[in-house]
C-alpha cells in the first residue's frame, strides 16, 4: 500500500496557521462586503471581458473627463475597479493555502481508506471461519457496504 502522507500535521503548526488566518480576517473585514446567498445569486457576474471592458471605461474618465456624466462618481469607480480584479496576488497565496490542505486530506483520506479496507478484509476473512469476535465487528462494518454487494477487495 502506497502511503505518502506519512506525518500529521503538527497541533502547534495548525494553531499557529489558525491564527495568522484569524488576524487576516480581522484585517480585512473593514473593508470587506459580505453578501447574503440571495444577494450573491441575484449580482450581476462580470467577467474578465466585461472587467477588460470597465477598466478602458475608467482609463477614459481620466483622459477624456469631459464625457463623465455628473452623475458618475468617478472616485467609486476607481476603488470598485481596484478592488474589482480581486487582489490575484493574496488570492493566489489563499487559493494555495486551500490546496495545501485540501490535497492533505484527500491523500490522507485515500491513504486512510485502503488501510481500512485491508482490515475490513481481514475481519470478514476471520468471521467467515467463525474465528471469536469478528462477526462482531463484521456486522458493525458491513453496514457501510450496504448494496454494494457482499465481497470487499482491499486496496492496492
Amino acid at each position: 500500500m502506497k502511503n505518502i502522507h506519512n506525518q500529521s500535521i503538527p497541533e502547534d503548526i495548525l494553531a499557529n496557521v489558525k491564527a495568522k488566518i484569524v488576524e487576516a480576517i480581522a484585517l480585512i473585514k473593514p473593508y470587506s462586503v459580505i453578501l447574503t446567498t440571495e444577494e450573491r445569486a441575484t449580482a450581476v457576474k462580470v467577467g474578465d471581458s466585461g472587467f477588460n471592458f470597465i477598466t478602458k471605461v475608467l482609463q477614459y474618465t481620466q483622459t477624456n473627463p469631459e464625457f463623465v456624466p455628473s452623475y458618475l462618481n468617478v472616485a467609486d469607480l476607481e476603488i470598485d475597479v481596484k478592488d474589482g480584479d480581486g487582489h490575484p496576488a493574496i488570492t493566489t497565496l489563499i487559493n494555495q493555502l486551500y490546496n495545501y490542505f485540501d490535497d492533505t486530506k484527500l491523500e490522507a483520506r485515500a491513504e486512510a481508506y485502503g488501510a481500512a479496507l485491508y482490515y475490513y478484509a481481514s475481519v470478514q476473512q476471520a468471521a467467515s471461519v467463525n474465528l471469536p469476535g469478528a462477526k462482531a465487528i463484521y456486522d458493525d462494518l458491513k453496514q457501510y457496504f450496504a448494496g454494494r454487494g457482499s465481497k470487499v477487495v482491499a486496496a492496492k
